[in-house]
Parts: structure tokens; C-alpha cells; sequence
């Protein structure tokens, strides 16, 4: 055998190594903790909406939850474990390819390490807060200080402004596909009962709806910082998620919201299950 064609095996070998049991189950823990977060972020915003606004409706509020539960600090450990899990998966995508026919292309592995490096940052966050080395602010205030700093460089007002514009295309983006379903060609469907899918549809498109119109309010709140050069006009999930309250549609639009992002964290865990690795 040629050096070729053994330097061809060899690639083959290592490709079904990164797509083989201990891959999968990176993804299916990384989509297990995606979800136990947007629950507990869901719920957090659902008793905003209800009158009870003592805990922050983000990732730091969710975190804090667990914390103050018995065994939260082996959850929390779990949590940031699992998150590695979904960064590595991701990472494998950029280096091998996705499934799909064109999950070799540029464009799907430039998505693929940007979500390797978001999950690879959210992990970090978790673990740190673990550790007991997290606990930095809360994400409102985080956006504000990175606005703040952004405003000061040269171009800084276009800079955020393209970055809130940013966040809103991929809202819109997140929203439109969970309409069009097109989280099908992820999944497999044949493994599913006819209600089994229903259900999934439900999660799949009311979660990426309301997950994909909180992204969209988020840029809009930048752009605003941007266009008024006010850093505190930026928001992060909690002051997004409550910005909802404030609207003519009241509380009741905060409630619908919460619900929905209680949705996506179970079509997390339908994608744990069901998610083509």
C-alpha cells in the first residue's frame, strides 16, 4: 500500500473516531445542559411576569438557581462538562465536516466554529462560576461595560451599531428557520411516533420563535446604544427579557416569551435525543 493511500486511511480512521460514540455523546450532553439553562432561564423570566423579580432571568440567574440546590454544585460541574462536550462537537464540524450533503462547505464550518467559540466561552462561564471564580457581574452589565468600551475606539459608534445589526439579522434568522421547520433535516424523524413529531414541532418552532425574537430585541436595544451613544441603552438577557413587560402587551408578552424559552430547553433535549452526530 502507497503512503497515499495509507494517509488516506489514516484521515478516515480519525474522521470516524470524531464521529463515533464519544462525539455523540459530547453532543447529547451539550444539548442536555443548552437545556436544562434555557428551562431555568424560562422560568425565571416566567416569575418576572407574575410579579417575583428577586433573580436575574439570564445565565448567571439560572446558574445561581442550581447553586442554592441540594447537589448544585455536582449539577453545575455537569452543566460546564457538557457545554466542553457541545464546544468539541462543534470543533469537530469545523475539522470534519457536518452531516448533510454540503457539511463540508466553507460556509457550514465558519458556523461551526462560531458556535465551537460561543459554547467554548458559555462552558467557561459555567465552570468558572463553578469554581467559585465566576460570579463577575451580571450579563446586563457585562454588555454595558463591552458597549462602553466599544464606543470608545475609533468608529465605535459603527461598530456597535453593525454588531447590534448583526444580532438582529441572526434573530430574525433563528426565528425564521424554526418556523420553516428546517430543524427536520437535523433530526431523525423516522425514529419518531407521528406524535412524538408533533410535539417536537411545537418545542422546535414556539422555542426558536420567542429564542429567535429575544435575539432580535437584543441588537435593537445596541443599535439604540449606537445610535444615542449611550452605553447603558444596551441590554443583556434579563433586561431584554424584562424590556417585555414594558411593552403595551404588558407582562402577559414577558409570560409568552418565558414560555417559549422554556420550549426551546426541551426541543434541546429532543435534539439530545433525536440530533443526526
Amino acid at each position: 500500500m502507497n503512503t497515499s493511500a495509507l494517509a488516506r486511511n489514516g484521515r478516515a480512521g480519525v474522521e470516524r473516531a470524531a464521529r463515533g460514540s464519544v462525539t455523540k455523546g459530547a453532543a447529547k450532553a451539550g444539548f442536555t445542559a443548552r437545556g436544562v439553562i434555557y428551562l431555568l432561564v424560562g422560568l425565571l423570566a416566567l416569575q418576572i411576569a407574575f410579579g417575583d423579580g428577586s433573580q436575574q432571568a439570564d445565565r448567571q440567574g439560572a446558574l445561581e438557581e442550581i447553586s442554592q440546590k441540594p447537589f448544585g454544585a455536582v449539577v453545575l460541574w455537569a452543566l460546564g462538562i457538557g457545554l466542553v462536550g457541545m464546544a468539541l462537537w462543534r470543533l469537530s464540524e469545523v475539522v470534519f465536516g457536518s452531516v448533510g450533503e454540503d457539511g463540508r462547505s466553507a460556509k457550514k464550518r465558519l458556523l461551526a466554529l462560531a458556535r465551537c467559540v460561543f459554547y467554548s466561552f458559555v462552558a467557561y462561564s459555567v465552570l468558572a462560576f463553578a469554581t467559585g471564580s465566576g460570579s463577575g457581574g451580571s450579563g446586563d452589565e457585562q454588555s454595558r461595560d463591552v458597549t462602553a468600551r466599544a464606543l470608545e475606539l475609533p468608529a465605535g459608534q459603527w461598530i456597535v451599531g453593525a454588531g447590534g445589526a448583526g444580532i438582529i439579522v441572526a434573530g430574525v434568522w433563528i426565528g425564521a428557520r424554526a418556523v420553516m421547520r428546517s430543524y427536520h433535516k437535523k433530526l431523525r424523524l423516522g425514529e419518531m411516533s407521528p406524535r412524538v413529531r408533533r410535539l417536537v414541532d411545537v418545542t422546535g418552532v414556539g422555542g426558536g420563535a420567542a429564542r429567535g425574537l429575544v435575539f432580535a430585541a437584543a441588537g435593537g436595544f445596541a443599535v439604540r446604544a449606537a445610535v444615542e451613544y449611550q452605553p447603558d441603552e444596551a441590554k443583556g438577557l434579563d433586561d431584554t427579557l424584562r424590556s417585555f413587560a414594558g411593552t403595551p402587551a404588558g407582562p402577559g408578552l414577558l409570560a409568552c416569551v418565558a414560555a417559549g424559552l422554556m420550549l426551546f430547553g426541551l426541543f434541546s433535549f429532543a435534539m439530545a435525543r433525536w440530533r443526526k452526530v
